[in-house]
């Protein structure tokens, strides 16, 4: 039988930290996605746009930043689950995306949004994926809740002209930002802190990309090992 802390555990195998606290009540707070997208807005016209929108967000992530625990949410895939991990580090504080499956011997480190940025970790069509395949036992089976938690992890030149609306959509039931459709535009526009990045797949089918600082870029020596290249792909098919 799956219980809670099966689904939801206070440590990750191969991550240091926590312990992790699954608080899926924050995900309908909508200060919380404000400071959330903040990675996402690199450009100036983004930050206008978001200017105004809720400055009582900046509290609200600096209660999240307090606790002792750190705050933890989850969206499950076809071979597996991620999860995005706010590292309240006292030391070293940022927001971690990980991929884990219970018969891993440790978790894949994806992205990771904080003074050493490191990403992306997701093409848009695994965001969608994830995004959309209403499995349970995640945080939210919300998909526009899913597609705003995962989206600081995601860059992709590729994404289509309609992954525009859909980012609109979900900034626009889910947050109070005053023009959703310009701000999602500025959002894919500005690629956040990885900068444009294309992917590709490789003879052994495994999704790779060019970004610069992305753990799934094979030509990067801190990459991940082509095994893991492979187990993380599929997972996210």
């Amino acid at each position: 039988m799956t219980t809670s802390a099966d689904l939801h555990p206070d440590r990750l195998p191969g991550y240091d930290g926590g312990p992790l606290a699954h608080l899926p009540e924050v995900l309908d707070e909508p200060r919380f996605w404000l400071g959330h997208l903040h990675p996402c807005l690199q450009g100036k016209r983004a930050r206008r746009l978001l200017i105004g929108a809720d400055h009582a967000s900046n509290r609200f992530h600096r209660d999240l930043s307090e606790r002792a625990d750190w705050p933890t949410f989850t969206v499950p895939v076809a071979g597996g689950r991620l999860y995005v991990v706010y590292r309240n580090d006292e030391e070293a504080p940022g927001t971690d995306y990980l991929l884990h499956h219970p018969a891993w011997d440790r978790a894949e480190l994806l992205a990771r949004d904080d003074v050493h940025f490191m990403g992306p970790g997701l093409s848009w069509p695994e965001l969608a994926s994830a995004a959309d395949n209403g499995l349970d036992g995640g945080s939210t089976t919300d998909a526009d809740s899913r597609l705003l938690l995962l989206l600081p992890a995601f860059g992709d030149v590729a994404a289509p002209a309609a992954a525009v609306e859909r980012v609109a959509a979900a900034l626009r039931a889910r947050t109070t930002v005053e023009k959703p459709e310009l701000l999602a535009a500025a959002m894919l526009e500005d690629h956040g802190h990885y900068g444009p990045t294309t992917w590709t797949t490789t003879g052994d089918g495994h999704r790779i990309n060019d970004g610069r600082y992305s753990f799934r870029n094979p030509a990067k020596g801190f990459a991940l090992s082509a095994d893991r290249l492979a187990r993380v792909t599929s997972a996210l098919s």
